[in-house]
């Protein structure tokens, strides 16, 4: 895509000057973290100032499958998607990738439906544009395969206005062929949105090499290699499509035949889609057309059909529109497999981008819309609940109302223009409003989890409109709190005052009704008594009206399940799922953690079998990592939604370790319980209906004593805040220094706090803090003036172990003897100067 360069900001620095990272100079300084895929505008070419070394341009990749990554590893190291090289694919074999197996995606690809009659803004169109979300969900080489212990990560909850997300990435040093990782295929299919890997071929400024996109069109006999390739990744792994990207110059009218017919020969193999991005013209030559023009059509059709769609690049105006509108159908193509494109990469709903030669008001959409990377609400927040608030601004609007999109900026919000789809199309249908992460996990409302995480394949649908409430008084508030869950790190929560009916539409469905069809709602109170909610649905013969079932009262605080019979609407076809709220409550609190709708009895899977350790890794010699497989559970009474993973322990409890609809998942830390010579290791099925089976089992062996190390290594982390969505707590305790400006935790309060659980009380002889410096910044921001505190239970004071002042060094060591579970760093003078920021890239607390 055509680039500019962004500056390169730190957030420690500057905490409201986040919307251009990760900026490209910053990235290709770094030498642990390869540059990713350079960002696109429309107004100048890439400056060579920030583009790869040549040799780290030129370099070949040492293990086939995983370009620029060791070839020699542990048995046990985390997986990581697959990205390659042209010739370096040619050597892909799943069956000799140990990777794999942990990339594929179980979860088919839903179907999808839109009831005009159901669409939350009355601007709103159904059926007419589609949506492409270009994504950088992290650097080319570091996508873990099933999500990490970091809760801090850009978990997607607008798929409703989405199409089709394209998994964007790709560069000269790590590989230019960039697949999916699972998570992200399994929560896409399960919204009913197509999921496309990248090929980025990247300007010459940007160390791109003619040869490569000839390799990539080498052709044997009449096979294209690389397409066969292309081909069998995708339908390996359960992904839809390829995105195409070709920006490296020197290319001639030859070679963009052979692409044109690579995409028709891969096509012609396999349910594979392509996109292909305005760049490369007919002629072999770069130029970007704004628009489907002569010049490059024969990349849409020639006259067969060659790609399935096309990224217009983001100069276009509304007369480069309509004419690529009435060109695609001159072709036999409609025009809504054009997608129009636009650049938030660097300032978000912040961009100016002429809605109205998309979107004309009151008249059909010209063409489909091409987002690049909204992944800006993430990158540029301050923390967690910046990012959603952000979210939810770029996807509906200023008002967090789809039905309300008045404002008076420019940016109103997708909502405003695309009617939302629902997937929520087949029973059982279940949602405990998990949104693929947080900072603890539940499982039937019990913790079985502290500490952060993410994991996508483990989202529920969201709901279809966040958030639309009518009241005749005042409106209720609701949210997606990540406080208390019923089943994962997240649940809905209604607040406010309640003085008159509020109806809160939560999803468009369809889905029939039975005879034994039942509709289930965990909720949970402050206090026992009247819980003032009804479950309401809407049938598709008055898809406005909603029918009431009154949910009744709590005897507890704890989670109770109501369970309400809809046999006497068999025959009908649930439109709308959502809640009433009625009654008087001056400060009204309700949490909602499971909606249900289900036939019969809950169904209970077969169990899996066969559960083996396939390899382990010895982080220190009471922490290691392993990858697990299993058979997958047999045909039984119910579908396997997806595998929850735990260690049992001494007093018999479980710790939850994590989960995955595949039949393989890497456990990134086992933690030894005092001096066990072995762990047990459960994985249990979980069905649709979220009915559990009995669990496998398999034993994870510990040799020798247990030694001093760093126990607050990977341990919970809480802060007083952070200045970015990349410098959360977890960057201080995650054992590394070497990961760029980012691989710490900053903050920006004026009371500056970091905080470690070490799980249980420990004997501690020294801690380490790494500053500033330590990561590759400059002394001046090393930690002056600091202390350490320490207590063995949340419900006592903190007591002072360590007091610092006038430190210089970018590493300090502090020797203790002390016994604690808490630990805390307080920082009173974060720099040598009168900069604001604390940086620290490592909090140790060594110990046995």
């Amino acid at each position: 895509m055509r680039h500019r360069v962004l500056p390169a900001l730190c957030g420690a620095l500057i905490a409201t000057a986040l919307a251009a990272q990760p900026a490209l100079a910053d990235l290709a300084a770094r030498p642990t973290s390869p540059p990713a895929a350079p960002s696109p505008s429309s107004l100048a070419d890439p400056s060579p100032s920030a583009a790869p070394s040549a040799s780290s341009a030129s370099s070949t990749p040492a293990a086939p499958g995983r370009s620029g990554r060791a070839a020699v590893r542990a048995a046990g190291d985390q997986p990581y998607a697959s990205y390659w090289h042209p010739n370096t694919i040619l050597n892909w074999d799943p069956g000799t990738d140990p990777d794999a197996r942990f990339n594929r995606s179980r979860v088919p690809l839903r179907p999808r439906a839109s009831d005009p009659a159901l669409k939350a803004n009355p601007n709103a169109r159904a059926g007419e544009s589609k949506v492409a979300s270009l994504v950088s969900f992290g650097p080319t080489s570091a996508n873990p395969s099933q999500g990490s212990l970091d809760p801090n990560y850009y978990a997607f909850t607008y798929w409703q206005y989405i199409d089709t997300l394209v998994f964007w990435g790709g560069s000269a040093s790590e590989g230019l062929i960039l697949a999916p990782n699972a998570t992200v295929i399994d929560a896409a299919h399960r919204n009913g949105v197509k999921v496309y890997g990248t090929v980025f071929f990247p300007p010459t400024a940007y160390g791109g090499q003619i040869q490569w996109v000839r390799d990539f069109a080498q052709k044997s006999g009449s096979n294209y290699p690389v397409a066969d390739k292309l081909v069998q990744v995708a339908q390996h792994y359960g992904f839809d499509g390829w995105f195409i990207n070709q920006e490296t110059a020197g290319g001639d009218a030859a070679l963009a035949t052979e692409i044109r017919s690579l995409m028709k020969y891969a096509r012609a193999k396999g349910q594979v889609e392509f996109m292909w991005y305005d760049a490369m013209t007919e002629s072999g030559s770069v130029a970007w057309q704004d628009a489907l023009t002569t010049a490059n059509d024969a990349f849409l059709s020639d006259p067969a059909r060659v790609s399935d769609s096309m990224f217009l690049d983001f100069g276009w105006g509304a007369g480069d529109l309509g004419s690529s509108r009435d060109l695609a159908r001159s072709l036999g193509r409609d025009e809504h497999e054009l997608y129009a494109g636009i650049d938030t990469e660097a300032n978000g709903y912040n961009t100016g981008v002429s809605w109205d030669a998309v979107f004309p008001a009151g008249q059909p959409h010209v063409t489909s819309l091409g987002i690049y990377r909204p992944e800006w609400t993430w990158k540029s927040s301050s923390g967690p609940a910046d990012f959603r608030t952000r979210d939810s601004r770029y996807w509906v609007g200023a008002n967090a109302d789809p039905s309300n999109t008045a404002t008076s900026s420019s940016w109103k919000g997708l909502a405003h223009y695309i009617a939302e789809s629902t997937a929520v199309t087949a029973k059982p249908f279940v949602t405990g409003f998990n949104t693929g992460h947080g900072d603890f996990y539940n499982v039937g409302g019990a913790r079985v989890r502290a500490g952060g995480w993410n994991n996508l394949s483990v989202q529920d649908v969201p709901p279809t409109y966040q958030w639309v409430v009518n009241s005749t008084g005042t409106r209720l508030t609701p949210s997606i709190d990540y406080g208390d869950a019923y089943e994962g790190g997240s649940s809905l929560r209604l607040t406010g005052k309640l003085d008159a009916a509020n109806t809160v539409r939560l999803y468009q469905a369809k889905l029939p009704v039975t005879a034994d069809t039942k509709l289930s709602v965990v909720v949970k109170t402050p206090a026992a008594g009247p819980t003032h909610l009804k479950a309401a649905v809407a049938f598709t013969d008055a898809p406005g009206t909603f029918t009431t079932f009154d949910l009744g009262s709590t005897s507890g605080t704890g989670w109770e399940r109501k369970t309400l019979d809809l046999s006497a609407h068999a025959g009908k076809t649930i439109a709308q799922l959502g809640l009433r709220a009625e009654g008087s409550a001056a400060s009204y609190d309700i949490r909602v953690g499971q909606l249900a709708v289900y036939d019969g009895a809950v169904d209970a899977p077969a169990a899996p079998s066969g559960l083996q350790v396939l390899g382990t890794t010895d982080v220190s010699p009471s922490r290691k990592s392993l990858r697990l497989a299993w058979t997958a559970a047999g045909p039984g009474s119910g579908q396997v939604h997806h595998y929850d993973v735990y260690r049992r322990n001494a007093d018999g409890s479980r710790t939850y370790l994590g989960a995955t609809p595949n039949d393989a998942y890497f456990v990134p830390q086992l933690d030894r319980a005092g001096a066990e010579t072995s762990t047990t290791i459960e994985v249990e099925a979980v069905s649709t209906e979220y009915g559990r089976s009995a669990a496998a089992t398999a034993t994870v062996a510990w040799s020798g004593e247990p030694g001093e190390e760093n126990r607050a290594l990977g341990r919970p982390a809480t802060a007083s805040g952070q200045c970015n969505a990349n410098e959360g707590p977890a960057k201080a305790v995650n054992g590394s220094v070497t990961g760029g400006n980012s691989d710490k935790w900053c903050t920006l309060t004026a009371d500056r706090w970091l905080e470690v659980d070490l799980g249980e009380a420990r004997s501690l002889t020294r801690f380490v803090v790494r500053h500033a410096q330590a990561g590759g910044e400059s002394a001046a921001f090393n930690t002056r003036d600091f202390t350490i505190q320490v207590r063995s239970a949340a419900s006592e004071e903190w007591k002072t172990a360590v007091t610092v002042t006038g430190n210089t060094a970018a590493t300090t060591t502090h020797p203790v003897t002390l016994t604690a579970r808490h630990v805390r760093l307080s920082i009173t003078k974060p720099t040598q100067n009168t900069d604001s920021a604390a940086r620290i890239y490592e909090f140790e607390a060594w110990g046995k």
